[in-house]
């Protein structure tokens, strides 16, 4: 009977990305092992002055199809599934000559990379690869002896098992690379699929519409403590294209684990803040809403007067901030306030050296991000489906005055400055700000005019005049006493979406009361 966990005698290598093939092969052949390899990889591999056998050589027939049919063949395919041990299938094999393959590298054609590229139709097709799957389904299927390998970051793990273990690799290493390989398929066909689906969809042959199916997968990167309350099991996915710049891609430098609220409130916070590329600016988020918003000449002065917006619900906040994190500015938050965490595209020496002082305080740095975000989808599961949408990344769609006033300069500065800060403040959202900061907001209200008055007593409270502000909402305003309670606060100008039925009757009100009013004619909900 042969051994169900053989040491590697045999390894097929079919690679797309050949990166780190000659340090692999050179390992392998430490060990006799026998090579095999198909087209490009059996040439490089040949070039470097390797012992390999080509698939043809393995199978007796030659690739054909310009290289579309090559290894679905029962001496590639028998040699991955075989069961060791099996007595039926040791006989067939022998008869049909079939020897056993051990080893499984392979990397699949770049359908992703090319879709991404925005190649033609026909290059997406032929970027589809059907071998590469089916030997990494059939190899990761007989796992109880067959290593399979499709990540490259994998090769040394595999190096280190044959090395610990006299040339064989655990079964629970096997087990681990197999589910693996599972889920790399599963991503190429979801990939594939939701392509594939939303151009067969689409009228014009384009793929700018949602498949009738929808497939994505996640790599978890976090198993949490607990989810959003200490009663649910919580666990952190990230996507393996995460852009840089993201709460998924960012690295945590100090303090404790970081938590369920923590990675939404982050979220929210990173991206509010990248809203305000130009000046040094910071963020303080609360239960995901913006609390303080603020730009300056330095990041130290936009901290305190985002601060400033809201010291009570900046307690226990997240802060982000656009510009690289300085010791001053470090020092004065941990020191004036509790935070759970601070966000950065980089940090000093000096600043981490400040935050360290409190031990539990998280640091993430993010690195940079791009200027222009890439266009994505957000999605959000409901009872027994998913809701998926374009992300909301644009800021208007044209500025238009109603009123018979115009807004002067500085009013039109903090109008769009509102209006920024608005689009990341849940439903109904009211935004106050003047000279670059927010003086008040209200979020989250299901009657705007309450979030109007939230937003005044929040600057009231904070002791913050409202007087001589600019206003922003969310949507429009479906009566005119959201804009009049705004208004006598102090407000003296106004941006909204417009299109409410009653829309001439709130540019009457706004014009006898004095005001500015800019529509922007894009509403920004946020549930």
């Amino acid at each position: 009977m042969q051994d169900l966990n053989p040491r590697i005698r045999r390894a097929l290598i079919s690679l797309s990305d050949k990166a780190g093939l000659d340090e692999l092969a050179h390992a392998l052949a430490e060990w006799n092992v026998q090579l095999i390899s198909t087209g490009g990889t059996a040439a490089k591999l040949k070039g470097a002055g390797f012992a390999v056998a080509d698939v043809a050589d393995v199978t007796g027939f030659p690739e054909i199809m310009d290289g579309r049919v090559k290894t679905l063949h029962p001496a590639i395919h028998g040699g991955l599934l075989g069961v060791r041990g099996n007595a039926e299938h040791i006989a067939q094999a022998a008869t049909h000559g079939i020897a056993a393959i051990d080893l499984l590298v392979v990397n699949l054609y770049p359908f992703e990379q090319t879709l991404a590229e925005g190649a033609a139709f026909d290059a997406c097709v032929e970027n589809i690869d059907i071998g590469g799957p089916a030997m990494i389904r059939a190899a990761a299927k007989n796992h109880a002896s067959v290593t399979v390998i499709v990540d490259r970051a994998d090769y040394a793990a595999l190096l280190a098992e044959m090395r610990a273990n006299g040339g064989k690799t655990t079964p629970a290493f096997r087990k681990r690379m197999a589910a693996k390989a599972y889920a790399r398929t599963a991503a190429y066909d979801g990939a594939i699929s939701n392509w594939l689906g939303a151009v067969a969809d689409s009228p014009d042959g384009e793929a700018n519409g949602f498949p009738p199916t929808f497939s994505t997968q996640y790599r978890k990167a976090i198993d949490m403590r607990y989810g959003e309350n200490p009663h649910q099991r919580g666990a952190f996915y990230v996507a393996p294209d995460a852009a840089p710049g993201t709460v998924s891609s960012a690295r945590q430098l100090l303090g404790k684990e970081l938590s369920y609220n923590n990675v939404a409130d982050g979220d929210a916070a990173l991206e509010c803040v990248k809203a305000f590329p130009d000046r040094p600016a910071c963020v303080i988020v609360k239960h995901a809403n913006p609390c303080g918003v603020a730009e300056a000449d330095t990041l130290l002065a936009a901290y305190d007067r985002a601060y400033r917006t809201d010291p009570e619900s900046a307690f226990g906040g997240i802060i982000a901030v656009n510009r690289e994190l300085d010791g001053p500015t470090a020092s004065t938050i941990v020191e004036r306030q509790f935070v759970e965490v601070i966000l950065a595209p980089s940090v000093t020496d000096e600043a981490t050296e400040a935050v360290a002082a409190k031990k539990n305080v998280r640091l993430l740095v993010t690195g940079a991000w791009s200027l222009v975000a890439p266009p994505r989808l957000d999605a959000r599961t409901v009872a027994g489906g998913l809701l998926v949408q374009e992300a909301d990344l644009a800021l208007y769609d044209r500025l238009y005055v109603a009123t018979r006033r115009q807004p002067t300069s500085g009013e039109m500065a903090d109008l769009l400055f509102a209006w920024k800060v608005a689009k990341f403040v849940k439903s109904n959202a009211i935004v106050y700000a003047k000279d670059g900061a927010t003086v008040g907001i209200g979020a989250g209200q299901m009657s705007r005019v309450n979030s109007s008055r939230i937003a005044a007593i929040k600057a009231e409270m904070a002791g913050l005049d409202v007087k001589g502000s600019a206003v922003a909402s969310d949507a429009f305003f479906p009566f005119a006493d959201g804009l009049l309670a705004a208004a006598e606060a102090g407000a003296t100008a106004v941006i909204q979406p417009g299109g409410s039925m009653r829309d001439d009757e709130v540019v009457r009100a706004a014009d006898d009361a004095g005001l500015a009013m800019v529509l922007t004619g894009m509403r920004h909900f946020r549930h």
